[in-house]
């Protein structure tokens, strides 16, 4: 499926820097933002879960240690 991107010029001009930077084409420095970000929301994600779940099953011991 292809897209159109449509960006403001500092986008365009912070777009080819990166592309540039990483010795890659435009597109290909945007695939690989796009992956990156999805990529690291994942993790985050992840991470909050691990440690809301941690929190919930030790509760009473993180409790009594702030005593």
């Amino acid at each position: 499926m292809a897209i159109t991107l449509r960006l403001e010029p500092e986008d365009e001009k912070a777009l080819a820097l990166l592309a540039e930077a990483e010795g890659v084409s435009k597109q290909e420095a945007t695939v690989r933002a796009i992956r990156e970000a999805a990529a690291r929301h994942v993790r985050e994600d992840k991470v909050r879960r691990l440690s809301a779940a941690a929190r919930d099953r030790y509760a009473d011991l993180l409790d009594r240690l702030g005593q």
